[in-house]
């Protein structure tokens, strides 16, 4: 797997995984736009994440959970600016 291959698959766990520790924290704070909003994007985001990884290796599943790692740290941290 090249390095871009590597980089879009790490990218796609961390949008997952940022945008629903965001939305968590929306909703455990009655963010209703925002609780909308994260709903719809998670959803679309799935819709491209679920073939890249259903088809993928162990080593493609270790990069995506990475990112995911990372996103949801950042979805706390950008959930608690907001």
């Amino acid at each position: 797997m090249g390095f871009e291959q590597m980089k879009t698959l790490f990218f796609t766990g961390f949008i997952q995984v940022f945008l629903v520790t965001a939305q968590t924290w929306f909703i455990s704070r009655s963010n209703w736009p925002a609780v909308a909003a994260f709903g719809f994007l998670i959803s679309f985001a799935w819709s491209f994440n679920v073939k890249r990884i259903a088809i993928g290796t162990r080593a493609d599943a270790a990069i995506y959970s990475a990112g995911a790692s990372l996103g949801a740290v950042l979805g706390l941290f950008f959930g608690k600016i907001i």
